[in-house]
């Protein structure tokens, strides 16, 4: 296994049973992080993701908590303490429910809804994990967003509109952290194959265009988002905070 000196740092990821999140978790776990493999209902499946880690000579452990609920989120972070320690960085990930609707057919409340339960679900993943980042004066936090939030598909509103308040939520929460050695930043992929949300969202002719609209030809693995965010999680980006890293080959440029 590839140990690309992380110390033995401990790494929450939310909803890392499958999709980007269980890339991004055997990645980290490969660059010596010890992982925490978040789930709400998948329990097999994230049991599956430790043990591909530990076969491969990894540390991780699953554990379960719905991350919009703050008081399983405590526990579950009461858990990772007495365990492994301090979560040192936290990658959110998880994938909070959404109306895939045009602005015609969704209503108040399937866009309120979402942009409540996505800016709730990391404001308390962030509160929860904070306090132990300070005590070590070290924090590496790096949220999922979207290209939907710069470049806007008919039925995807919602999504969109809630990550792109993520992205200025991790601004602020950035500017205020900085000072005790925690970094945020979030990472926007493109359409993304092998995911829940590609599946949902893209059928095959769909897939096809998205991949001719992009630069390099081709639509997002796995691999490649997790590789972007494993960068942000790492100490080679001790000076880079308050960014959203485009992760679309090119499907959209500033």
């Amino acid at each position: 296994m590839t140990n690309v000196q992380q110390d033995g740092r401990v790494a929450l990821i939310t909803g890392a049973s499958r999709g980007i999140g269980a890339t991004v978790a055997r990645l980290l776990a490969s660059r010596g992080m010890r992982v925490v493999v978040n789930y709400r209902s998948s329990h097999d499946q994230a049991d599956e993701v430790v043990a591909s880690i530990s076969s491969a000579g990894g540390q991780a452990m699953a554990a379960p908590a719905d991350v919009r609920d703050a008081s399983a989120v405590h526990g579950m972070i009461e858990q990772v303490r007495a365990a492994m320690g301090e979560v040192e960085v936290l990658v959110h990930n998880a994938l909070i429910p959404y109306a895939i609707k045009s602005f015609d057919e969704i209503s108040a409340d399937e866009l309120g809804g979402k942009l409540e339960q996505e800016i709730g679900a990391a404001f308390v993943m962030t509160k929860a994990v904070v306090p132990g980042m300070t005590t070590r004066g070290y924090g590496r936090i790096v949220y999922l967003g979207t290209v939907l939030s710069e470049r806007p598909r008919e039925g995807m509103i919602a999504l969109g509109t809630s990550k792109a308040a993520l992205s200025s939520f991790a601004r602020f929460v950035a500017q205020e952290l900085g000072p005790r050695g925690i970094t945020v930043n979030v990472v926007a992929p493109g359409p993304v194959g092998q995911t829940d949300i590609s599946d949902a969202a893209l059928d095959q002719e769909q897939r096809q265009r998205q991949a001719a609209q992009t630069a390099l030809g081709r639509i997002a693995s796995p691999d490649d988002v997790a590789r972007a965010i494993a960068f942000y999680a790492g100490d080679d980006s001790e000076f880079i905070t308050g960014t959203t890293a485009p992760v679309n080959g090119g499907l959209a440029m500033d």
